[in-house]
């Protein structure tokens, strides 16, 4: 079967518009650090958003004041979590991972990449992707927080 009714698609319709309306309305009040890459918060956040709106879509037995009202806690506790990180170096220790050297002056640092669980490949992928075909023409890759890798030439 394609359909139930026309009713339930001209909900689906309806409430999936007002519902990415409001999604964008709140997210652009809540400002750039809400959806910034930052931190592993951000996957469950854009997880939770789209689980939220998917819900809110195609669930009869959850309103659009709910599905807006779901939006609106996921923002306001992702905005509460930058808000403690920024004033407070224990609370951001606890949320946000610390960038790790991974190769310093041509040699992989093999601890870390261990403690990390990235194979020096995936290293040697990157410093290709950067047009560097040799790992000892490079100072340092380190993995930065977001889990992007730096690469500080000689």
């Amino acid at each position: 079967m394609f359909f139930e009714s026309g009713s339930s698609l001209l909900r689906t319709l309806v409430v999936g518009s007002l519902a990415y309306a409001a999604l964008v309305f709140l997210l652009r009040i809540s400002g750039k650090r809400t959806l910034s890459k930052w931190n592993s918060f951000d996957l469950v956040v854009t997880v939770a958003f789209g689980s939220a709106l998917a819900t809110a879509l195609l669930s009869q037995n959850t309103s659009l004041a709910q599905g807006t009202l779901a939006f609106a806690v996921l923002i306001g506790l992702q905005w509460c979590i930058t808000w403690l990180s920024v004033r407070s170096l224990v609370f951001r220790s606890w949320i946000k991972a610390q960038p790790r050297l991974l190769l310093f002056q041509g040699q992989f640092q093999h601890k870390a990449l261990m403690q990390e669980r990235i194979p020096e490949s995936e290293i040697r992928a990157a410093l290709r992707a950067q047009g560097i075909t040799a790992i000892e023409d490079v100072a340092a890759v380190v993995l930065e927080s977001d889990g992007s890798f730096s690469i500080i030439k000689m």
